[in-house]
């Protein structure tokens, strides 16, 4: 397990900074009856693998042991229940996408574990820059809106639960032609998660917290806030669902602004739709303003 191994003096007044190990995890055999840190770290990736449900207490029991056994069971090792170096090395997988390093990464750090978490925000759409290994802004902020959107403790600072999360979430995807009508959020869910983005920024391709153009909003918000896959395109968007004589809640509403299908946005009721405009980042608007009234072109829902 991580333990505190040090502590230091800075300036005139004693500020404590806990310095994390190396997990330790995988160092000696694990077995029913045994008490200790490890089994409790083991029991923590069996639940995140779902296949222990219980409290993590540090106690080798039964119920640990039949979840061993269920893990090496359905991965083709030898069933004897005790967690060796061949279980070990399956529970924590070896892609080089996985952050197994156990130091806190954050902001002014240089190292490949940024990198690989870097990459890891990249592909869930939190980071849109090329990643270099470096811990900067754009590395923080988007650490930070992971860790808002998945209920972490929000400091930027990349530590064991943050790792957690990131090496277990699911991947995002670059996009669909298709509608992925398995939702499990309802409309109104989508419309309140979509809000929690007002006032981001405009970004040309953008399809993160940092930064959406319209139809990256859409994507983002309908992927995230309620587990359906949408076209990434307002032009792909278009020829997809069902068309509505007038828009409900959680529809897609659509705009000329340049001939055709051109900008997006999601209804949110009353008249008013959220979107993210080229002028004003992520806002709500009102389908009868001057501007977007003659331009709109109708509604389509996805549900």
């Amino acid at each position: 397990m991580k333990k505190i191994i040090s502590s230091l003096a800075l300036c005139s007044s004693l500020i404590v900074l806990p310095t994390i190990s190396q997990a330790a995890l995988g160092d000696k055999l694990l077995k029913e009856g045994m008490t200790d840190p490890d089994v409790k770290e083991l029991q923590d990736v069996l639940r995140q693998k779902g296949i222990f449900s219980a409290t993590s207490t540090g106690y080798f029991g039964s119920i640990t042991k039949d979840s061993v056994l269920s893990f090496q069971r359905s991965h083709s090792l030898t069933a004897d229940g005790i967690v060796g170096s061949n279980t070990y090395q399956a529970l924590i997988g070896n892609s080089t996408s996985t952050v197994t390093n156990g130091t806190l990464l954050k902001y002014g750090m240089t190292s490949n574990e940024v990198e690989k978490v870097q990459q890891l925000l990249k592909g869930k759409g939190y980071f849109n820059a090329t990643p270099t290994g470096y811990f900067g802004t754009v590395t923080q902020t988007a650490v930070m809106n992971f860790q808002r959107d998945h209920g972490l403790a929000v400091d930027g600072i990349v530590g064991p639960a943050t790792l957690n999360a990131l090496n277990n979430a699911s991947n995002g995807s670059t996009g669909s032609s298709t509608v992925n009508s398995s939702t499990q959020a309802t409309a109104s869910d989508i419309v309140a998660y979509s809000k929690k983005f007002i006032g981001v920024p405009y970004v040309w391709g953008g399809t993160s917290p940092s930064g959406f153009d319209c139809s990256g909003f859409i994507y983002y918000v309908f992927k995230n806030g309620g587990g359906v896959t949408v076209p990434r395109t307002v032009a792909t968007l278009y020829q997809s669902g069902k068309s509505t004589s007038t828009p409900n809640v959680g529809d897609i509403v659509f705009f000329d602004t340049t001939g055709g299908p051109s900008h997006a946005g999601i209804y949110i009721g009353n008249g008013q739709f959220i979107h993210a405009g080229s002028s004003t980042g992520v806002t709500i608007a009102s389908l009868s303003n001057s501007y977007w009234a003659p331009r709109y072109l109708g509604s389509k829902s996805i549900f």
